[in-house]
């Protein structure tokens, strides 16, 4: 067994094609089908079920491309860690980041840490925050921005800052003319919020059920930017994270964002990566100057 038909079984785990795990793995599909079927031999079990346009992974076979993929990410920790130990803020980094969060924060934060670390190559990844866990898990991502709590006993997670909630409500409604608002008002209104794997979702309807709020059914957004347009055209209410309301983003005409009264619903963002990682110095002063530019950007929000 060695590590090269372990890189093979997981890119057909992932892909679950023979031909576009080839691909991935940078050889022909007879070179990886026959490196499989080897290691099925050596191993004695049957990995892969073969039928002619699809490919399925044994329950054997599932567990072992898992186990397999823990593997790999420790041989190339092991290697992180050797290369880095000479020049920790060289090679690259893999971020990841959730997509109510990447494009009113990375702006912001690209510049600042080529700045800091100009040796550093930024590789970005935005996805919703289970596949960026998953991805984490497998050695795919150096670290991600996710939003607390994280529940896994892989992964460390650094807090950087609170990130407040604002409601947006369309012009001449009842609430936008309110100075600042308090949870209790928000009882037995409806927001519209986003489609599931959102996390910004769950932190929503958690204000929802704080609130006695309800969220308004036979709607669900696949952005915040969807949300946005259909507060301003007067569908609904909604909660709008402060990063993505702070200048220089434009605002739709007809819309209204109003604050909360102390203490405001918020989200806790955190910079997590691999307890087992031999990057930890060096995303810890990455983290410090992604807090930086974010509580620089959230000062600008009324």
């Amino acid at each position: 067994m060695n590590l090269r038909d372990l890189r093979y079984l997981v890119a057909l785990a992932e892909h679950r094609h023979f031909g576009k795990a080839a691909t991935a793995s940078f050889v022909s599909q007879p070179t990886l089908s026959t490196q499989i079927r080897k290691l099925e031999d050596e191993l004695g079990v049957t990995l892969v079920e073969r039928a002619p346009r699809k490919v399925m992974l044994t329950p054997v076979g599932v567990e072992i491309a898992r186990r397999a993929g823990q593997i790999l990410a420790d041989v190339d920790s092991l290697r992180d860690l050797a290369r880095r130990s000479l020049d920790p803020e060289t090679g690259s980094l893999r971020l990841g980041v959730f997509p109510t969060l990447g494009p009113y924060l990375l702006p912001h934060i690209v510049p600042r840490l080529h700045r800091c670390f100009p040796r550093l190559e930024l590789l970005l990844v935005e996805e919703k925050s289970d596949v960026l866990m998953e991805q984490l898990r497998q050695g795919k991502l150096d670290a991600a921005l996710l939003a607390l709590p994280i529940h896994d006993e892989q992964l460390q997670a650094t807090f950087l800052f609170e990130e407040p909630f604002l409601l947006a409500a369309p012009q001449g409604h009842a609430l936008a003319e309110a100075g600042e608002l308090h949870m209790a008002q928000l009882d037995e209104e409806t927001l519209l919020l986003l489609e599931d794997g959102h996390c910004l979702r769950d932190q929503a309807l958690d204000v929802c059920r704080l609130a006695g709020a309800n969220e308004r059914g036979g709607f669900r957004a696949t952005s915040l930017e969807t949300l946005r347009q259909m507060v301003a055209a007067d569908v609904g209410l909604t909660l709008l994270p402060a990063l993505s309301v702070a200048p220089p983003v434009v605002q739709p005409e007809g819309l209204a964002l109003v604050p909360f009264a102390a203490p405001a619903p918020h989200r806790r963002i955190a910079l997590t990566w691999r307890k087992s990682s031999a990057m930890t110095g060096l995303l810890e002063r990455v983290g410090d100057e992604i807090a930086d530019a974010a509580r620089t950007r959230l000062a600008t929000v009324a």
